[in-house]
């Protein structure tokens, strides 16, 4: 049994193809979670979280926001809830409230 010491040499070459392997890796491991996210976007692209009917835009207050036909479901893009209803000032149900402007039956 002859123990056979590897060269300096014989070390670096293959502390450099590990790393090699090890940089290849990743890049197809990124590539693949590239290629995920863009086949379920594809999948999901503009529809409804609901019921999955395709959704459409339509103006509101000036705003485009995304509407299902078949639930009427409401898809907002990040940032159209601070544009419609302005600074959040008095917390987000306040908000909420002011936007779609719940009232209640006054008694008599």
């Amino acid at each position: 049994m002859s123990s056979k010491k590897s060269t300096p040499e014989e070390e670096y070459f293959a502390r450099i193809e590990q790393e090699n392997k090890t940089a290849l890796r990743q890049k197809l491991e990124a590539e693949a979670a590239d290629q995920e996210a863009m086949e379920l976007r594809k999948l999901h692209y503009n529809r409804c979280g609901r019921c999955g009917h395709e959704m459409n835009p339509q103006l509101f207050k000036g705003i485009e926001i995304d509407i299902c036909p078949s639930c009427n479901a409401v898809l907002l893009d990040p940032g159209e809830l601070e544009q419609l209803v302005g600074a959040d000032k008095s917390g987000v149900m306040g908000s909420i409230t002011e936007l779609f402007n719940f009232s209640r039956p006054k008694k008599s």
